[in-house]
């Protein structure tokens, strides 16, 4: 089903995303900063993680956050596991998702919208089943109605289905519950970690998690 814009979605969310993060940015700048300053301390440089996600239709843009792990390495030279690398400051941000914060440029610059579904990984791309890739039909979000259902403690399809949820059912009304419960859900720290990793085990495509299961029966 191909993706319809409504009246807010064409003439009200965009505008609404841009004040928003302005202000946002305003108010959290001196927030920022001491943030930059301390995982300068405590975790090194760079500052900010960069990574490539893809967007509303899969364009992909460079998505930015603070850096809550190291870059230890093993003797080969690969990266250790995420939870050796996630440092305490590092939890805590998470925890906090303060670690998020610098995305509120990338909301004034029209890469994210404040709700919508997470951007992921590049090479999850050609993983995504047909109803899964929907998830790509709009601008993806700082936050969306996975992250305040479950966030990462459910699984991968769950997320999916909520995205495309969102994808499905875009209203004023929508957008600000999602921002309230985000709030909700970030002073309660809930969701942080899935059952079996220090933030969400890789997507390994739905047919393949399947089988997996079939196997274990």
């Amino acid at each position: 089903m191909e993706h319809k814009k409504g009246f807010y979605e064409k003439y009200i969310k965009r505008p609404q995303d841009f004040l928003c993060a302005l202000l946002a940015c305003i108010v959290l700048s001196p927030v920022m900063l001491v943030i930059a300053i301390l995982v300068k301390v405590k975790i090194g440089s760079p500052v900010l993680f960069a990574q490539e996600r893809p967007g509303l239709h899969g364009e992909i843009f460079k998505l930015c956050k603070f850096r809550t792990m190291t870059n230890e390495r093993d003797e080969n030279g690969e990266l250790l596991p995420d939870e050796q690398r996630l440092t305490s400051f590092g939890k805590l941000l998470r925890s906090t998702s303060l670690d998020e914060l610098p995305e509120i440029f990338l909301i004034l610059s029209g890469r994210l919208s404040i709700c919508g579904p997470r951007p992921l990984l590049v090479k999850y791309l050609p993983l995504y089943n047909e109803h899964q890739a929907r998830r790509h039909e709009v601008r993806p979000g700082f936050t969306g109605l996975a992250q305040v259902n479950g966030r990462n403690a459910i699984s991968w399809e769950e997320k999916f289905d909520l995205d495309v949820e969102y994808v499905d059912h875009i209203t004023f009304l929508g957008d600000w519950k999602i921002i309230f419960k985000t709030v909700w859900t970030v002073l309660r720290r809930e969701g942080i970690s899935s059952e079996t990793s220090a933030t969400m085990e890789e997507f390994m495509g739905t047919e393949a998690a399947e089988a997996k299961g079939n196997a274990e029966v």
